[in-house]
């Protein structure tokens, strides 16, 4: 078992306030869910309202197909975050599990 873990640190500078981060966040936690059936949430900076880290973990048998995984997700969120918000910074981590 192959486990991939993303974590991608955004920058929201619309967001005035709490409530406008969480419009952000939440659009692109769950329209990611939705189109690639992984784990995604908001896992830090859930007080700061201009910042937010999103973890991202998938399970696969095959460490090849775990790390095109976890691209497309990092794609997919750059994608979404356009206009609304900047990813300051990402990283990758694989785990093999036996």
């Amino acid at each position: 078992m192959v486990v991939g873990v993303l974590h991608v640190t955004l920058d929201i500078p619309g967001a005035y306030s709490l409530k406008d981060k969480r419009k952000v966040v939440r659009s692109i936690v769950e329209k990611t869910r939705h189109r690639f059936n992984a784990a995604v949430a908001e896992v830090d900076e859930q007080d700061v309202y201009n910042r937010a880290r999103i973890g991202v973990s998938v399970v696969a048998n095959d460490r090849a197909f775990a790390n095109s995984m976890i691209d497309k997700i990092l794609d997919t969120i750059e994608d979404q975050a356009i206009g609304r918000a900047h990813v300051l910074d990402s990283s990758l981590e694989i785990i093999t599990v036996s």
